[in-house]
C-alpha cells in the first residue's frame, strides 16, 4: 500500500508528464552547456571526446550511410548514474545530441523528479549511435557493430548505476529476450570489461507517452533507484 508521502511524490509525477504532454518542454538555461570537467587530451589515452570522434566518423554499419548526425553521449563525466536508450530518433539524428526528442524531453523530466540531470550527475547515451531508419529497433548486426563504443564509454565513465530505458536497450545488454516487464523493477549486475555495475531496467519514455498504465510502473522504477542511490551513500559513510 502506498503511503501518504508515496502518494504526493507519485501525483508529482504524474503532474510532471501530464504538464509535459499538455505544454511541452522548456529548455532548461543550464541544457546549452555540455560539461565543464577537464578532460585528458593525451592521443596515449582513451577519451570520451576521442570515442565521440571515433563515433562520428564510423562507418561499420548501414546505419552510417542515412544519418545526418551520430548522436555520440552527453553528460556528466563522473556520472551517479548513467541513461542508456536504444538509439537516436529523428530530432537527435537533426541534432547529434542522445535523447532530445520528445520522449527525451520527458526523461529529463523523470529525472528531475528524483533529483538526477544529465548537466549534473548523469550521461546520457544509447546502444546504437546512429539512427535507424523509421525509428524501427536496431539489429544485432548494428548493436554488435556499436557495442564497442558503448562499452568504452562504460569503462571511462565508471557510472555508480545504470539505468536501461526500454526493451531494446535491456536486452542488449543483458543479452536475453526476456520481455520488458520480466526485467524491470529490480537490481542486478551488469558486467563490463572486469567491471561489474549496478543495473536496472525501466520503460524507455516514449512507452509511458503511449500508455497511461505504464506510468505508475515507471515511477516505481524510479522510487527504487532513487533508494538504491541513498542506501548506498549511507553505506559510504
Amino acid at each position: 500500500m502506498m503511503t501518504l508521502t508515496d502518494k504526493q511524490k507519485f501525483a508529482r509525477f504524474l503532474d510532471i508528464t501530464n504538464d509535459f504532454l499538455d505544454c511541452g518542454y522548456r529548455k532548461s538555461p543550464k541544457e546549452d552547456k555540455y560539461d565543464d570537467n577537464p578532460r585528458l587530451n593525451s592521443d596515449d589515452f582513451d577519451t570520451i571526446e576521442k570515442i565521440a570522434a571515433e563515433i562520428r566518423a564510423c562507418s561499420n554499419c548501414s546505419l552510417s550511410e542515412k544519418r545526418q548526425n551520430a548522436a555520440p553521449g552527453e553528460g556528466c563525466l563522473s556520472p551517479l548514474v548513467m541513461v542508456i536508450g536504444e538509439g537516436p530518433g529523428q530530432e537527435e539524428d537533426a541534432q547529434g545530441r542522445p535523447f532530445v526528442g520528445r520522449a527525451g524531453q520527458l526523461l529529463d523530466k523523470m529525472l528531475l523528479s528524483i533529483n538526477l540531470s544529465r548537466n549534473e550527475n548523469c550521461f546520457i547515451a544509447n546502444v546504437v549511435k546512429c539512427r535507424p531508419p523509421g525509428n524501427r529497433d536496431p539489429h544485432p548486426e548494428e548493436t554488435a557493430a556499436c557495442a564497442h563504443f558503448l562499452e568504452r564509454q562504460i569503462t571511462l565513465l565508471k557510472p555508480k548505476f545504470i539505468l536501461a530505458a526500454g526493451r531494446v536497450a535491456a536486452q542488449t545488454l543483458l543479452g536475453t529476450s526476456e520481455p520488458i516487464g520480466k526485467l524491470r523493477g529490480k537490481f542486478t549486475f551488469l558486467d563490463i570489461a572486469g567491471s561489474s555495475f549496478p543495473f536496472l531496467v525501466t520503460y524507455h519514455p516514449a512507452a509511458l507517452l503511449r500508455s497511461e498504465d505504464l506510468k505508475r510502473p515507471a515511477w516505481e522504477d524510479l522510487k527504487l533507484l532513487r533508494l538504491k542511490i541513498d542506501s548506498s551513500r549511507n553505506e559510504e559513510l
